[in-house]
C-alpha cells in the first residue's frame, strides 16, 4: 500500500522532485499528502490548483500498470527508502524518489564506473569504449551507461562480452526500449545486469528525459570516462554532473584534428584526468573500492602475484607478445592470461603496446 502511494504522488502534476521532498519532510509519508487536508498541503508548499485537485482524487487506479508490470519477472521498483535503494545515488542531491529495475536488483549497489560519449564516435573511440569497459569489468566493476548509440552501447557491450555485468540508465519507461534497435542489446543487459528508469511505465522518450536520466547514470558510479564528446553534447552534461556530485571525471585525449575531441580536451583543461590505460582510473578509485571487487574476480591479488611468480610475466620480454602467444606458452586459458596481464599492468610491470601486444616495462 505505501508503494503505491510513492507511485500516485510522483504522477501528481506540476510536482517535481525538489517540491515531493518538501512535502515528504513535511508529511512524513506520501500517503499522508493524500490524507492532509487542503490547507496543510498548502502550508508544505503545494500550491498549484492542478496538483491539490490530483491529491483529491486518491485513485490508485492511476498507477495500475506500473504495478502490472512489477508482477513480471526481475521487475521492481524501488522506493528511496527500500533497502535494495544504491546507497551511492542517495548521496546526490536530487535522487530520484522510485527506481524501475529490470533485471539483478542487486547489481545496483555493485561499484560501477560510467562510460559515455558521442552517439557518433569515431572507429578508434568505439575501440577504446569496448576496450575500456572490458578491462575495468575484469577487475569486477560494474560498466554504467545509458544505452545510447554509439559510446554507450560499446561500453555495454564491452562489459558483457566479459560476461560481466552492466547497467543501462534509460530516459524512458522500462516497457519501451530506445532506441528501437538496441532491443537485444536490452534483452542481454536485463539478463546479464540492469535496466534501470526514474520513468513510469509506458513514459515515451522525449527530449527532457534525457538529461535527467544523465545524473543517474553519474550518480551511480565512483566516476565517469568520457570517451569521445563534442562541446555541446549530453554527454558533457553527464560530466558536469558528474563533477557537481564530488565524483572523479576522467577523459581520453585524442588528435587536435577530431572534433569529438574537444570535448575531452576541455575536461582535461577544467581537471579532468587524462587517461591513457585502466591504470589511471584505478588510481583514482576511493580507498578499499579496488580490494573489494579484485577477489571477486581473481583467486590472487598483485601483492600475492609477486609473492608466487606469475607464469605469465615469466614468459614476456621486451618483444611484444600477444595473449594467443601467452596462451600457448603458459598453457592456461585466455581469461586467465587476460586477468594477469590485466594485473600486471596495474602494477605497472608491462604495457600493451599498439600492436596489442604486451611488453615488460
Amino acid at each position: 500500500m505505501d508503494l503505491i502511494y510513492w507511485l500516485m504522488l510522483l504522477k501528481a502534476p506540476h510536482l517535481g522532485i525538489k517540491t515531493f521532498y518538501k512535502a515528504l519532510k513535511h508529511f512524513e509519508s506520501p500517503q499522508q499528502v493524500f490524507l492532509a487536508s487542503h490547507n496543510d498541503r498548502i502550508n508544505a508548499g503545494l500550491f498549484k490548483k492542478q496538483t491539490l485537485d490530483y491529491l483529491k482524487t486518491d485513485d490508485p487506479s492511476l498507477v495500475q500498470s506500473d504495478l502490472d508490470w512489477m508482477q513480471a519477472d526481475d521487475c521492481y521498483i524501488l522506493t528511496l527508502i527500500d533497502e535494495r535503494y544504491p546507497s551511492q545515488l542517495k548521496t546526490i542531491s536530487d535522487p530520484p524518489p522510485i527506481l524501475y529495475v529490470r533485471g539483478d536488483v542487486d547489481c545496483l549497489k555493485d561499484p560501477q564506473l560510467a562510460i559515455v560519449g558521442s552517439r557518433n564516435p569515431t572507429t578508434g573511440g568505439k575501440q577504446n569504449a569496448q576496450q575500456f569497459a572490458a578491462d575495468l569489468a575484469k577487475l569486477g566493476l560494474v560498466i554504467t551507461s545509458g544505452m545510447a548509440s554509439g559510446i554507450d552501447a560499446q561500453a555495454h557491450i564491452g562489459a558483457l562480452e566479459q560476461g560481466a555485468k552492466t547497467i543501462a540508465v534509460c530516459g524512458t519507461g522500462l516497457d519501451r526500449i530506445y532506441p528501437a534497435k538496441h532491443k537485444s542489446l536490452a534483452h542481454q543487459i536485463s539478463m546479464q545486469g540492469a535496466l534501470v528508469s526514474e520513468f513510469s511505465i509506458g513514459t515515451a522518450p522525449m527530449a527532457s528525459n534525457f538529461p535527467r536520466r544523465n545524473r543517474i547514470i553519474s550518480g551511480l558510479s565512483y566516476g565517469t570516462l568520457v570517451v569521445e564528446a563534442s562541446i555541446k553534447s549530453g554527454t558533457m552534461i553527464t560530466a558536469k554532473l558528474a563533477a557537481d556530485q564530488g565524483k572523479e571525471v576522467f577523459a581520453i585525449p585524442s588528435s587536435i584534428h577530431n572534433p569529438l575531441a574537444q570535448g575531452c580536451h576541455y575536461l582535461i583543461n577544467q581537471g579532468a584526468k587524462l587517461v591513457s590505460s585502466v591504470n589511471d582510473i584505478v588510481q583514482e578509485l576511493p580507498e578499499g573500492v579496488l580490494n573489494d571487487i579484485l577477489p571477486k574476480k581473481n583467486t590472487h591479488s598483485i601483492k600475492e602475484m609477486d609473492k608466487t611468480g606469475s607464469k605469465v610475466l615469466k614468459c614476456l620480454s621486451y618483444e611484444p607478445m600477444s595473449v594467443d602467444q601467452l596462451v600457448e606458452k603458459t598453457k592456461l586459458s585466455p581469461q586467465i592470461v587476460s586477468q594477469e596481464l590485466l594485473l600486471l599492468e596495474l602494477d605497472s610491470k608491462v604495457e600493451k603496446t599498439n600492436a596489442q601486444g604486451y611488453v615488460l616495462i
